[in-house]
């Protein structure tokens, strides 16, 4: 996604080059209505038909006066599907997917619950989960790692609890967001700093300032329900050499080893576990890896879908457009700053993917910080807040894709229950809106849309 391609269009091709992306949206939410129900409809059909639309309109607004044939739209698709953070997701899926099933086959998950459930007071159950979260993204830097790493577990104490599952996995989503805003190795730190000149411990105490009264409030929230819901059942005897290949993730994981790497070794700790154990024998632990992916697979080709998707809408300009539009009408700091909050969480729709929304409008962004003499930390930390926000809340996004397969429920049976995405967005615009005005310091005004080249 070479994002020094992106080239200024007109309001009627710019809107021709987002209706895929409108197409998705409009087939979900009226075929949900119509059924009554918004986890019947897969999103991977609503994926399809968008996808179909897209590739027959692909490039037609960038480049009105000459149509692309039906092989550079079906090949500009297909690029988009191969990008390698698409297929770095797929590999994720496939090894979380054979990792989770073949260590809930030789019980580890029972385990580890179990120990779980007897060291963890009740009322503190929700609240002891989101601060793991917390904790565990902040060292691991990436929200993927986190969820592959706590929502088999969080899954397996729900359903022990009597606890709703897609309530207790979004807590761990929701705190696999708060590392990946604020650890000093995440990406999207690293490239919302780097975009904007600014150190990393400048923008992290600009973004704790709207973060932690977010996480305060999410934490009183889990702390009222855990007194109100949770009735901890009385935990049995368990074993804990089970326990090893889940702690082995963790401890993987925050040591800063390489997600796909960390998988594969628990996988091999649980077949060595697993043929130690009686669990399986070689037959049987191949029949549990294939299981493992077969339970990805929708996952897999969602995120395919949507990686083609996303590049049909940018190779029609559907970016720039968006970029153009935000950045023509702005007049005063507090307006310019919430162009930035706009800006990212728009091209966040249109990419799933918060690194790749930074990234993109990374350098829009510093140009506008420049014109109106804006505090760089502070567009900084506004850029990495909402492609974070709405990371964690579209259910195309990476992130709820994975926790869903490992919870083996829909995406959007989670979204209601994200409570602190939700509530860090709102945080962020009411720190921009609350603000007292700062004074205008103007500069030399630049081409806006002309060059999105990020250092």
């Amino acid at each position: 996604m070479a994002e020094h391609e992106l080239k200024e269009i007109g309001s009627k091709e710019g809107w021709l080059a987002l209706s895929p992306l409108v197409v998705f949206l409009v087939v979900y939410v009226v075929s949900s209505v119509l059924a009554g129900d918004f986890y019947k409809i897969p999103v991977g059909s609503a994926f399809l038909v968008a996808c179909i639309y897209g590739v027959c309109v692909c490039g037609d607004a960038a480049h009105p006066t000459r149509r692309m044939s039906p092989g550079e739209r079906v090949l500009t698709f297909s690029h988009g599907a191969s990008h390698p953070n698409i297929l770095l997701m797929v590999w994720i899926f496939i090894l979380a997917g054979a990792f989770a099933t073949s260590a809930k086959e030789i019980g580890a998950v029972d385990a580890t619950v179990a120990a779980a459930l007897q060291i963890m007071p009740p009322k503190v159950l929700f609240a002891g989960l989101f601060l793991t979260a917390c904790f565990i993204s902040m060292a691991v830097g990436t929200s993927v790692g986190t969820i592959v790493a706590l929502v088999p577990l969080a899954v397996g104490m729900a359903e022990e609890c009597g606890q709703s599952v897609p309530f207790v996995t979004a807590i761990i989503v929701g705190g696999s967001f708060f590392g990946d805003n604020l650890s000093f190795i995440s990406d999207t730190t690293i490239a919302a700093t780097r975009s904007q000149g600014v150190k990393m411990r400048d923008k992290f105490k600009a973004n704790l300032r709207i973060v932690m009264p977010a996480v305060v409030l999410v934490l009183l929230i889990y702390a009222w329900k855990g007194c109100q819901d949770v009735v901890l059942p009385q935990a049995g005897p368990y074993n804990a050499f089970l326990m090893i290949p889940y702690l082995t993730v963790i401890v993987l994981a925050v040591s800063g080893v390489d997600v796909l790497l960390t998988l594969v070794v628990g996988i091999l700790m649980n077949a060595v576990i697993g043929f130690w154990m009686g669990s399986f024998g070689w037959i049987g632990w191949l029949h549990t890896l294939g299981d493992g992916v077969n339970a990805m697979s929708e996952l897999i080709i969602v995120t395919l879908l949507a990686g083609g998707l996303m590049e049909t809408i940018r190779v029609s300009g559907g970016l720039a457009f968006i970029i153009g539009c935000l950045t023509h009408h702005i007049k005063q700091p507090r307006g310019a700053y919430l162009s930035i909050a706009v800006l990212v969480s728009l091209v966040n729709l249109c990419t799933a993917n918060n690194t790749i929304a930074i990234i993109t409008s990374g350098d829009v962004v510093r140009q506008i910080t420049e014109r109106f003499g804006l505090d760089p930390r502070r567009s900084a930390s506004i850029l990495d807040i909402f492609s974070c926000c709405i990371q964690g809340i579209i259910p195309y996004g990476a992130q709820l894709l994975m926790a869903a397969g490992l919870a083996h429920i829909s995406t959007t049976a989670i979204i209601p229950h994200l409570y602190y995405p939700f509530l860090l967005g709102i945080g962020a615009l009411v720190s921009i809106v609350a603000r007292r005005q700062e004074p205008m310091m103007p500069q030399e005004p630049r081409n806006l849309s002309s060059n999105t080249h990020t250092p």
